[in-house]
């Protein structure tokens, strides 16, 4: 553990009702706001378990229950499933360049209906630009922003932060009218292909949530990586 570790200041918040399991309380452990944060510091944390929303790095803390467990994709082990390739294969003739921000009318208009679409039910409806800008910030030199084009239409965004072992998938938007090109799926594909290419050996998924049907889809990318009791250990 490095001295940087060792000097960190957490806290925990006030029990709440959990986001992901009807009937349970939640408690999450932050990171002090105050503490200089770098890609070396936020690389450490990841490989701990801490996620992050805008600037903020949290980690689930519940007393009663440790059903979010971080997940990573073991990168250069995957071998795609076939609807997954076929997902690759539908996807062919989308253009993704890398964007030096996504605060623009055209990214927000996008972001704004897919949570309209898909979420609408979670805690980011209403959509807020101010939200929306400060979740997906642009944090300690680690985060790149990739856009999706079909036929020149904006149609995904993926924000994606590269850490020292691997890319961290923070968070994908897309057009919710095209449930055919599956573009949730091709995020990750595509993301996982990405720290192939960079030589990196993970890509973090966030939290798997075995009875939450918003996060248990991370099983369907083996072999994959489960942060249990402090290891990391394969689910094949």
């Amino acid at each position: 553990m490095t001295s940087s570790l060792r000097n960190l200041k957490v806290y925990t918040t006030y029990p709440h009702e959990c986001s992901y399991l009807e009937d349970k309380e939640a408690t999450t452990l932050f990171v002090d706001p105050r503490t200089e944060v770098d890609g070396n510091l936020y690389s450490e944390l990841s490989a701990l378990g801490f996620r992050r929303s805008g600037s903020h790095l949290y980690r689930p803390h519940c007393q009663r229950c440790s059903a979010c467990i971080p997940a990573r994709i073991r990168v250069d082990d995957f071998k795609p499933r076939r609807n997954q390739k076929r997902t690759l294969q539908r996807n062919q003739d989308l253009v993704i360049d890398q964007v030096s921000d996504i605060r623009g009318d055209e990214y927000f208009d996008l972001y704004c209906r897919y949570i309209a679409g898909r979420h609408r039910d979670g805690d980011m409806f209403p959509p807020l630009r101010d939200q929306y800008l400060s979740f997906l910030s642009d944090e300690w030199g680690v985060t790149e922003y990739y856009q999706m084009r079909a036929q020149g239409k904006l149609v995904g965004v993926a924000v994606t932060d590269r850490i020292n072992d691997g890319l961290s998938a923070i968070y994908t938007f897309f057009d919710p009218d095209m449930p055919q090109r599956s573009l949730g799926v091709f995020s990750i594909l595509w993301q996982r292909q990405k720290a192939s290419e960079a030589g990196l050996p993970y890509l973090y998924l966030g939290y798997w949530i075995r009875d939450c049907q918003k996060m248990s889809y991370k099983t369907q990318y083996r072999p994959l990586e489960l942060l249990i009791n402090g290891r990391w250990v394969d689910l094949l």
